[in-house]
């Protein structure tokens, strides 16, 4: 399976900073249609700011979104994955930390994230490379073959 570093690529990373307000961070989360986007402070990788977050440290306990600064509500313990690892590596980390984004570092910095959607789409797009690989294959019949009367 190919590295993360084919799906993280070239693309754009949205990130925000701590001292962003909630509501602000959900509507470029919303603008964006991204479900997390990681928090930075200056240079440091800080967190990461999730749908689940809202819901839980916001919705949840009342907070106001107006006034609640995401380092309030962000996630500081990361579940992080070096650009050159494998999608099937990250895949299963994501499943046994039970979360739907990785960050996703390079080189120690933040290079990307990527979502349980990104890792799955990566999977099944190799599985139907391998099934047609198999396929051609397993109905290849030589040309000097095909002349043999039997």
């Amino acid at each position: 399976m190919r590295s993360i570093r084919s799906i993280v690529g070239n693309r754009e990373t949205v990130t925000v900073d701590p001292f962003m307000s909630i509501v602000d961070a959900a509507r470029l989360m919303s603008t964006r249609q991204i479900g997390a986007v990681p928090v930075v402070d200056g240079e440091r990788l800080a967190g990461i700011f999730t749908e689940r977050d809202l819901m839980a440290r916001v919705v949840a306990e009342g907070r106001d979104p107006q006034t609640t600064p995401i380092s309030d509500a962000m996630s500081t313990e990361l579940v992080v994955a070096d650009i050159a690892e494998s999608c099937e590596t990250c895949l299963s980390r994501m499943q046994q930390a039970r979360v739907r984004h990785l960050l996703v570092l390079d080189h120690g910095r933040l290079g990307g994230i990527v979502s349980l959607r990104d890792l799955l789409a990566a999977d099944l797009d190799d599985k139907a490379e391998a099934i047609t690989l198999l396929n051609a294959y397993v109905h290849y019949i030589p040309a000097d073959l095909s002349k043999i009367k039997t």
